[in-house]
């Protein structure tokens, strides 16, 4: 059995890069996820890693793409306005289909806002992360322990589907500490990446990373075949957590750090006699609408609870195809909802149900 060790969450996440096979990080500082670069800046010297402070994080996620282009395993990672920054690198690396994982812990905003736990970013990650049509994974762990094993999954789906992986932290999981423990055995990095341009040896024709198309039918065609990709992976790759739903009469959705506190005031809403489960967002793309549908058949409402301002309660309405009230209960600008604000919220939904 793998030993458990004591971790920060944001040291836990470079550290489970590290046992990932990642050896190629680029990041600029920001709060509150400095650590994992600080983190990485000791490890990687000690095992033939490549860790660079780049000028800002423009010049980072470009030499991510630089080295995810050579078909290594590359990070970074960054809060919420450095995300923004990274915006253009991002929509590049989709648009040359290269695999990387990006780690995005969460502060308050719009603007420098504050270095409060956030959950704002869901627009960005979703629907937003760059100029063009094209969408990355995006999880969204709720404990120290998810947040280890998601990375080595991140890595692994970014490597299968060619494409970015994001991970949606924030700062109450990025500093809290939990005890976690590590996959034994070492992750398989080896799989021949055929189209990585790393040298050809004329063994092979030359490749070419590129997300430039002048020819507009070109264009249109690489981005249909990169759409029918996402297809399949809405399919498949949906992921969600179902809490005490076998007999709920409500569901409350929540994700990440906020659908802790939900789960508590789930557990004290049945104490109290209310038959109110939870449904986990796990990928927040694919969305999980398969969980959400089936949540539906038997409930007669949901609650959404997040630290923003409600940006995830339009695709709980859309997964459902609007059959069931949703209401919505957040904060946001920092503040973490509390379990009792949430229980109050519950006792709303069920009370005002028909």
């Amino acid at each position: 059995m793998a030993e458990r060790v004591l971790m920060k969450g944001n040291e836990a996440m470079a550290e489970a890069a590290i046992q990932a096979g990642c050896r190629h990080f680029f990041g600029y500082p920001i709060t509150p996820q400095t650590e994992v670069s600080a983190y990485l800046s000791k490890r990687f010297p000690k095992i033939g890693g490549t860790y660079l402070q780049a000028e800002s994080e423009v010049a980072a996620i470009n030499m991510v793409l630089g080295a995810a282009s050579a078909g290594v395993r590359a990070m970074t990672s960054s809060s919420s306005p450095g995300i923004s920054l990274k915006s253009e690198g991002i929509s590049y690396l989709a648009g040359s289909d290269l695999p990387c994982v990006i780690l995005n812990v969460m502060r308050g905003g719009p603007g420098l806002g504050g270095i409060q736990p956030s959950q704002a970013d869901y627009w960005q990650a979703t629907r937003a992360p760059g100029h063009g049509d094209f969408q990355v994974l995006v999880f969204a762990p709720s404990t120290v322990q998810e947040m280890v094993d998601t990375i080595f999954r991140a890595f692994d789906k970014a490597d299968e589907y060619r494409m970015p992986a994001m991970i949606l932290a924030d700062g109450m999981l990025g500093q809290m500490m939990e005890p976690v423990s590590f996959p034994e055995g070492k992750a398989d990095t080896q799989k021949e990446k055929p189209w990585a341009a790393n040298g050809h040896g004329f063994k092979r024709k030359q490749n070419v990373i590129n997300s430039l198309y002048l020819n507009p039918a070109v264009l249109e065609q690489k981005v249909r075949e990169r759409f029918e990709r996402y297809a399949q992976i809405q399919k498949t790759e949906q992921m969600a957590e179902e809490f005490m739903m076998e007999d709920a009469d409500f569901a409350v959705v929540a994700y990440g750090a906020s659908a802790r506190i939900a789960k508590s005031a789930v557990v004290a809403a049945r104490a109290e006699g209310i038959k109110v489960g939870l449904v986990r967002p796990i990928t927040l793309w694919p969305f999980p609408t398969d969980a959400l549908q089936k949540a539906a058949a038997q409930v007669k409402g949901f609650l959404c609870v997040e630290m923003s301002m409600g940006q995830m309660i339009d695709d709980v309405k859309l997964a459902i195809s609007c059959s069931r009230p949703v209401a919505f209960f957040g904060r946001t600008g920092g503040i973490i909802p509390t379990p009792g604000e949430v229980l109050g919220e519950i006792k709303k939904l069920a009370g005002g149900a028909k």
